[in-house]
């Protein structure tokens, strides 16, 4: 795959994906699955190729080719099974495609966790997404708090408050004791709960204002 101009990969990076369903990508595969394939089919494994590199070249085969981006999904093991091999498993794909795209943006579990097992060695931009509560403010600075003790590699770091119904004062103090630059507000909206319970795409939501503040907090990220 040779690199494209503004060409965008969309990783999900979450067990609980929910990525393809949003952005509307139908039978998307995942790492998972073609791990859980292989365990089952060892037998299928080419000779002269090793199991590692064989499965390497099948998760390659996963990423969904959309109109205007790339996917790749993580999924989520049958089992009660450890996710440390197909984490390492993203974090090697990751390595060898990131050059092919202009963009990589992951969605991560909400939580600590994903911090820890360092998917990303290095990144440009770290986004912390909190709702509009003085609670939800405080989870994103702990979280921040970790990847600086775990010397997590980013450039810049946002905080982006979501579902904000009303004035921001009542957590504007928690925002400036965080540390972090706030790179806007996205305001509730009820068009886009209802694409949330009528299980809609992103691609139906229409509301302008909404897709107003989404813009102006992409131009503050990428300081354009």
């Amino acid at each position: 795959m040779s690199n494209k101009s503004g060409s965008v990969l969309a990783v999900d990076a979450d067990p609980n994906s929910n990525l393809p369903e949003i952005l509307d990508v139908k039978n998307a595969q995942t790492i998972v699955g073609v791990v859980e394939e292989m365990s089952k089919n060892m037998d299928k494994i080419p000779g002269g190729m090793t199991k590692d590199r064989y499965i390497e070249m099948r998760v390659q085969e996963t990423l969904a080719e959309e109109d205007g981006f790339d996917l790749l999904v993580m999924g989520r093991p049958e089992g009660p099974g450890c996710y440390c091999y197909v984490n390492n498993l993203l974090r090697g794909i990751m390595e060898k495609i990131i050059n092919n795209y202009a963009f990589v943006i992951i969605d991560n579990a909400a939580g600590m966790e994903h911090i820890s097992r360092r998917t990303m060695r290095a990144i440009d931009v770290l986004l912390f997404v909190s709702d509009h509560s003085i609670f939800g403010v405080r989870s994103a600075k702990r979280i921040f708090d970790l990847a600086n003790e775990l010397k997590i590699k980013f450039k810049d770091a946002f905080l982006i408050v979501n579902k904000i119904s009303g004035s921001t004062e009542s957590i504007e103090k928690e925002i400036a004791d965080s540390h972090l630059e706030l790179a806007g507000t996205i305001p509730y909206e009820q068009e886009l709960h209802e694409l949330g319970i009528s299980a809609k795409t992103i691609f139906e939501f229409e509301d302008s204002i909404l897709k107003d503040s989404v813009e102006e907090i992409v131009k503050k990220i990428m300081k354009g």
